[in-house]
């Protein structure tokens, strides 16, 4: 399977820009999942890479071969991509069976009857939907029409799977055991997969890499656990996660060789892991749910102002001051409400963003 390169891939209409100056690769066997909310450019892109939009300026290669390049009028139609399209609908052909739709590609092709048979087959077995073969699509349920909609797209073979948000339709029970079923595909099968979603939670456990993208350009382009640990700007940290991160405003300072910061009505030294930009006055301080420890010992006094148990963990809201932070506890845990805590900000992934919301240094707080 090949590498997908993107080179200042731009799309507009009249002033509008869909994606602007777009630079990427996808590299072979990736499974790379673009994020972000409606109008970002994620589902454009996706098109473009297809062949079902046309750039408006830049350059698209697939492996070896260059499928777009606005400066020599290259421009090859989706069926010379060898790439694969599964669609939101599905997308499947109502009045042919199970088998008949998985077939179809390959009879296009002009393979014969008893390769088309094997093919079908394999790709049956391989998304274990042998027993429908015989049905159709309106005898099946959701997720089983989505299993059939990517046989049919894997049985062509084709060089790289492209996906535009293929598990919105499904309920949430169906879209966690589908988003098992297509990260086990992805290592079966070698391919590389394009994936378009909004749905962060998606992104973060399907993919080898996420492009969280926001009006048309890339926010951060990263592992997933890189996206979420170390976030480049505000935007990325509080998109992904959840609960998304806590941000509070503070003052940053500098005194002698110590870096200091005034925040939710406390004074903490900061301790930065690795280099730090030269920042000081308003800044705004990020740190994850679940580096927030409610412990007797804690320096930071707050009040609940909500529990939310989910089973696994209990999600707590916490009141310091006029601000509401969010704390993860692992377990079955409760609180009453207005019932007064000491907590404590743990472990040296605080975030320091500076006026305009770039991340500017990482590490750790220590309140005297």
């Amino acid at each position: 399977m090949p590498r997908i390169e993107l080179i200042n891939i731009t799309k507009k209409w009249g002033n509008f820009y869909g994606v602007k100056n777009l630079n990427m690769v996808i590299e072979d066997r990736d499974f790379v999942s673009l994020l972000g909310p409606s109008g970002c450019g994620k589902t454009t892109t996706l098109r473009m890479i297809a062949g079902l939009e046309t750039p408006t300026e830049g350059i698209i290669k697939i492996g070896d071969k260059v499928v777009f390049d606005s400066n020599t009028n290259v421009n090859l139609s989706p069926d010379k991509r060898e790439i694969g399209f599964i669609f939101q609908n599905y997308a499947l052909w109502p009045h042919m069976t199970v088998y008949e739709n998985i077939a179809f590609g390959l009879e296009n092709m002009k393979w014969n009857k008893k390769d088309i048979d094997a093919r079908v087959k394999e790709m049956l077995a391989l998304m274990k939907i042998e027993e429908f073969e015989k049905r159709y699509p309106s005898e099946i349920s959701g997720g089983q029409q989505q299993r059939v909609a990517i046989a049919r797209t894997l049985a062509t073979k084709p060089q790289v799977l492209l996906m535009d948000e293929p598990l919105s339709n499904l309920d949430a029970k169906l879209r966690l055991e589908m988003r098992t079923e297509l990260k086990r595909l992805h290592a079966d099968t070698d391919s590389t997969f394009v994936y378009v979603t909004h749905d962060q939670l998606e992104a973060m456990t399907l993919s080898t890499k996420i492009c969280l993208m926001k009006e048309g350009t890339i926010q951060q382009y990263d592992a997933p656990l890189t996206v979420y640990n170390k976030p480049n700007n505000l935007y990325v940290a509080d998109f992904v996660g959840n609960p998304s991160m806590n941000v509070v405003s503070g003052k940053f300072t500098k005194a002698g060789d110590d870096y200091y910061v005034d925040f939710l009505g406390y004074q903490a030294k900061f301790i930065p892991k690795g280099e730090i930009e030269e920042v000081s006055g308003d800044v705004t301080i990020g740190f994850r749910p679940e580096f927030v420890k409610i412990e007797e010992e804690g320096k930071i006094q707050a009040s609940v102002y909500s529990t939310l148990p989910s089973g696994l963990e209990t999600t707590i809201k916490l009141k310091i001051g006029e601000e509401i932070i969010s704390s993860i506890v692992f377990g079955a845990s409760d609180y009453v409400t207005d019932e007064v805590l000491n907590c404590s900000i743990v472990g040296a992934n605080v975030c320091i963003f500076n006026k305009e919301g770039r991340k500017v240094s990482m590490g750790s707080l220590s309140i005297e």
